[in-house]
């Protein structure tokens, strides 16, 4: 759930003759480059300096820096293709859960053009429709990346990159909703991604609300509509799916599984010279409209697993509401 407490930035929440700030001095090199990148998007100088000398600023997540090694990480990429065979048994329940809220699809996909059986299967991807619970706070988990991780790799410097990027969304969302910042707390995942769809702070841009003014991730109408309007922004959906296109997907599945553990540096969509990859559905006329899909899903999260995954639970949920 993405807990999220509201406090108006007043005297009275921030404290009654507080000292004020107009610059970004800090002993900490990476918190004046949070500061300067917070303040350029409009964040007030006073309402960063308060933000970033918090108590909060002084937690760890040491459980969360652990589980970002490279050993760990690949451990989960390797699970991915588990994950998705697990996931086919849930199938009725994916099916009972778009019957329940077919006025929030029915709006999210008018509005967006993105197919409910897609944005649904993302959510049972993600967080088995918000039966997974979040243990983790996205701020201290990023904080932990920034003040733990020495820039000595390029894996490191792209993590703290990724890092300064969500602290500074974040930053910039609570004080653009008017949030105090020892209030700005989303609960998240150890990667910390936020809500039901696992949005990344630096995507919150996307939260939409349905039929309400402020969104919250956390709740089913909004979790449909905001995974709807990313899909349509960030992937480049414009219209519902050709389901009739799309071939079986059991067969495309087992056929992909076995080409990615023969193949290194194995896509199922992407080709490219530069990076070696081996295509899987290049060339294959048949499996060219689902290409296309795939590479869309691909764009909320770029494994060939978890794109391939998803569509097959859509394929499967699409069939059932069909008969």
């Amino acid at each position: 759930m993405m807990r999220l407490i509201i406090g108006l930035l007043a005297a009275g929440v921030l404290g009654a003759g507080a000292a004020t700030y107009s610059n970004c001095d800090f002993a900490n090199p990476r918190y004046e480059e949070v500061c300067k990148a917070a303040v350029k998007q409009g964040v007030s100088y006073d309402y960063a300096n308060r933000f970033l000398l918090s108590f909060r600023t002084g937690k760890r997540d040491l459980v969360s820096l652990k589980l970002f090694s490279p050993k760990k990480i690949a451990a989960h990429a390797k699970n991915e293709k588990r994950a998705n065979n697990n996931l086919v048994q849930y199938i009725p329940e994916l099916t009972a859960h778009l019957r329940r809220y077919a006025a929030v699809y029915d709006y999210a996909e008018a509005k967006y053009g993105v197919s409910r059986e897609i944005v649904a299967a993302i959510l049972m991807k993600e967080t088995r429709l918000g039966k997974i619970r979040p243990r983790h706070d996205a701020f201290i988990v990023f904080n932990t990346l920034l003040r733990e991780l020495p820039e000595d790799t390029a894996r490191n410097r792209r993590l703290v990159g990724m890092a300064r990027s969500n602290v500074v969304a974040i930053m910039v969302y609570c004080y653009e909703k008017a949030i105090a910042p020892e209030m700005c707390r989303f609960e998240s995942s150890y990667a910390g991604a936020v809500g039901i769809p696992q949005f990344m702070p630096q995507n919150f841009n996307h939260i939409e609300g349905y039929q309400k003014r402020v969104g919250d991730l956390s709740q089913m109408e909004d979790a449909i509509v905001s995974t709807s309007r990313f899909m349509h922004y960030n992937a480049g959906f414009g219209e519902p799916v050709e389901w009739s296109k799309i071939p079986p997907m059991e067969g495309v599945e087992t056929g992909w599984y076995d080409y990615d553990f023969t193949h290194e540096k194995a896509s199922f969509a992407y080709e490219g010279k530069k990076k070696q990859l081996n295509c899987y559905s290049c060339g294959k006329p048949e499996l060219e409209y689902l290409r296309g899909v795939v590479k869309k899903v691909m764009r909320y999260n770029n494994s060939s697993n978890y794109a391939i995954g998803v569509v097959r639970l859509a394929y499967d949920a699409h069939r059932e509401l069909s008969r």
